[in-house]
């Protein structure tokens, strides 16, 4: 007894296909269109819908019929590799139907040109990834102002207005600290959220990241210095993740604190009992509702005497189980996160370096600890994860903040 062997579809087959689809909808034959569809394919105009066949398709197709009643498609040209066509078209029509999208018709005329990619087993489509110009519909149905004209350059003053705004509220001007390192200071009303750019390669990692409201800011600022390759959090607390989950790179922390990344960003072991009553209230929803981006993936770890370019990871628990800070041997530059902090999280006023505030930390006597294992580098400068740097006698300035109660 011989056994079928299922025939390979050929790219004939995919191409042929196609072009019945395309022909079927400038005929207006929605059935024998929806009929060239597998159920259970995706449509997938990229921006606009995805949806299943046959009754996800119907929908749109027949909605753009209905809307473009003279609606007529041209196979510009097609290119074909086994079972998937791509088809380059353009399509003409009045946009005088019924609404689109939510759009009542305009009686515009339209010209669009734009690429299908379309999969096809068994002679019937399993999917389409379209592609077309959002932006010209949008004009020539008259959704949009014609471009160049007033209106259209007013709109793009108003936009161009919010968005400086939003920049200017959210983070300052990036900021040059030292040799291959840059800090952004984000966060309202007195930017004292840092994060910071280290050479990385061709590019930048990120070392802290802020407040989910910083985020398009710390991605234009990576963007300008080379591409961001990674972020490296200093703890996973929510003020120092926030921008981490958007930026579309590896996040790396410590060991310790990988959980807490991926989780709650260290909530479960503070105690705001301790902070006076208007933070009890106030840093519970900064924290989670304001601040944090929420749990972030983490892609891998690093710890104590790993390398991050020119720097050298310490560990220094206590604010965090996994704190770490960033060491550079040849100009004693020290990044380290909240292993002390410049200012009274209460007030956001800034002062003299101090031991982190008890209601965020997971082990206070271990931040003392930290604070002098920071000291005993002598380091030139050190740099946390708020506010400003400490400078002059950086050891003496440690060790007393170390021993303040």
């Amino acid at each position: 007894m011989s056994t079928a062997t299922p025939s390979q579809p050929t790219s004939a087959d995919a191409e042929a296909v196609a072009r019945r689809y395309f022909a079927a909808i400038t005929a207006r034959d929605l059935e024998t269109a929806i009929a060239c569809w597998q159920p259970g394919g995706r449509e997938v105009v990229r921006g606009i819908i995805d949806a299943p066949a046959p009754e996800g398709v119907r929908e749109f197709i027949g909605g753009m019929l209905a809307a473009i009643p003279d609606l007529r498609f041209e196979v510009v040209d097609t290119t074909t590799e086994g079972e998937r066509c791509a088809v380059q078209w353009r399509l003409t029509g009045t946009f005088a139907g019924e609404p689109f999208l939510g759009f009542v018709a305009t009686g515009a005329r339209v010209e669009l040109e734009g690429c299908d990619v379309l999969t096809v087993r068994d002679g019937l489509i399993v999917r389409n990834d379209a592609y077309t110009d959002g932006m010209t519909f949008g004009r020539q149905a008259g959704l949009l102002p014609p471009q160049g004209s007033k209106q259209d350059v007013g709109m793009q003053r108003a936009v161009n207005a919010r968005t400086r705004m939003a920049g200017r509220l959210h983070a300052g001007p990036l900021e040059e600290i030292a040799d291959g390192v840059w800090l952004l200071r984000g966060g309202l009303p007195s930017r004292t959220m840092n994060v910071y750019f280290v050479r990385d390669g061709e590019g930048v990692l990120v070392f802290d990241a802020g407040i989910k409201a910083m985020t398009s800011a710390v991605a234009a600022a990576g963007a300008r210095l080379g591409g961001i390759t990674r972020v490296v959090l200093g703890h996973a607390h929510a003020d120092h993740r926030g921008v981490a989950p958007f930026l579309g790179v590896p996040v790396y922390c410590h060991p310790a604190d990988k959980a807490d990344a991926e989780g709650d960003g260290g909530f479960h072991y503070m105690d705001m009992s301790k902070l006076n009553p208007l933070g009890r209230v106030l840093m519970p929803r900064l924290l989670l509702k304001v601040w944090d981006g929420g749990p972030v993936q983490i892609a891998g770890t690093v710890e104590e005497g790993d390398r991050l370019g020119e720097f050298e990871v310490k560990h220094f628990p206590g604010h965090a189980p996994g704190l770490i800070g960033l060491w550079r041997e040849r100009d004693r530059l020290a990044i380290v996160s909240d292993v002390f902090y410049t200012l009274d999280p209460q007030t956001g006023k800034k002062g003299h370096a101090r031991v982190p505030h008890a209601a965020f930390n997971w082990d206070t006597e271990q931040a003392r600890a930290s604070i002098r294992k920071l000291a005993a580098l002598e380091p030139a400068v050190a740099w946390a994860g708020h506010a400003d740097p400490l400078t002059g006698d950086v050891r003496g300035i440690l060790e007393h903040a170390a021993d303040t109660t």
